[in-house]
């Protein structure tokens, strides 16, 4: 018998992880549904198995109505600006917890670190347990017991947590929005993190073919499902500045140190500034999710190298002109939110 394409639903289809995880969907065969409350003009939407609907993740009957015959629902979506989590952040995930229940789908979804304190720190495994600091961190906790839940209740969960966010066209990182500017020369470098304390990337083509090489051993997943990946471990913070000064060919790109002292006396004031510096701890102590699981069940985790992930990523958000020579100085401005890998 033959056996029909597998659909998704990929909410937030316009995001970074949500269009890797698209496109890499659609390339294997899947049939895919990018719900997005913006799409993407015709002349830029991806081409075949990939149909756009425009929604509000916020309103039930949206998702419902998306989710309508799917087998998975990837969850990928998050409040701009760290704006308003406490009141969207929990509602759009019930949202997608009620179309699974109502499809028997699962649901994907792509994990942080916010979930851990420092009383598991350094090395994060699976069932490390889970003290969160930040008030971020606590809604992800109970976001991903509310996905424990509800798979008591037909739905079926997969949760993949990886570092830092960085990859093609993907502005909404840290790696685009303080390390780099994006289309502009890389002139300087803006590092948050202390000197020699290691830090963790993932890049998100990798990440979206993991996801899609553990859905394609459904049968083998528990209903509510947890794999971390360890991505690129930057043991002593300057792997990643020496493949962006690599990729720019040119090795004495100055870096600086992020102003996090400046930015420290407007946090009473700016909401997004108070929301940055909730999460400075994660750049002042050595953070590793331990892959161990992940490999024992793939196998192998996919894994881009860094200076090929990171020349992808700059080639793409206008950091490598043609003419590669040194730009003039720039200001940075600050980084936006780091979904969901920080």
């Amino acid at each position: 018998m033959h056996n029909r394409p597998r659909t998704a639903l990929v909410i937030g289809g316009n995001g970074g992880i949500g269009h890797a995880v698209t496109h890499a969907l659609a390339t294997q065969g899947w049939r895919v549904r990018a719900f997005a409350r913006t799409i993407p003009e015709p002349a830029t939407q991806e081409p075949g198995t990939i149909s756009w609907i425009a929604g509000d993740a916020m309103k039930s009957s949206d998702i419902l109505n998306a989710a309508r015959g799917v087998d998975v629902i990837v969850h990928t979506v998050n409040p701009p600006g760290y704006r308003n989590w406490g009141k969207l952040v929990l509602p759009m995930i019930d949202n997608s917890i009620a179309a699974a229940i109502a499809n028997g789908a699962r649901i994907v979804l792509p994990g942080t670190v916010y979930n851990y304190g420092s009383d598991v720190f350094p090395d994060i495994d699976e069932e490390s347990p889970q003290h969160p600091i930040s008030r971020k961190g606590a809604i992800r906790v109970e976001l991903e017991q509310r996905l424990e839940r509800a798979c008591t209740r037909g739905a079926r969960a997969l949760i993949v947590r990886a570092g830092d966010f960085f990859g093609p066209g993907a502005k909404n990182n840290w790696f685009a929005q303080a390390l780099v500017k994006p289309g502009k020369p890389v002139s300087s470098i803006l590092y948050p993190g202390k000197r020699h304390v290691g830090h963790q990337w993932a890049y998100l083509p990798d990440v979206a073919t993991t996801m899609i090489q553990l859905l394609a051993h459904e049968k083998n997943l528990p209903a509510f499902a947890r794999f971390h990946m360890n991505g690129h471990w930057d043991a002593t913070g300057t792997d990643m500045v020496n493949a962006i000064r690599t990729a720019c060919g040119r090795q004495q790109i100055p870096v600086h140190s992020f102003p996090w002292l400046l930015i420290k006396p407007l946090t009473p004031f700016v909401p997004f500034l108070r929301e940055i510096d909730e999460m400075k701890y994660l750049w002042r102590q050595p953070v590793r999710l331990k892959n161990d699981r992940l490999v024992a069940f793939l196998g192998a985790e996919p894994h881009t190298p860094l200076h090929e992930a990171v020349r992808q990523t700059l080639a793409s958000i206008g950091c490598l002109p043609a003419n590669g020579a040194g730009a003039s100085p720039r200001a940075h401005s600050f980084p936006g939110p780091a979904q969901p890998g920080r």
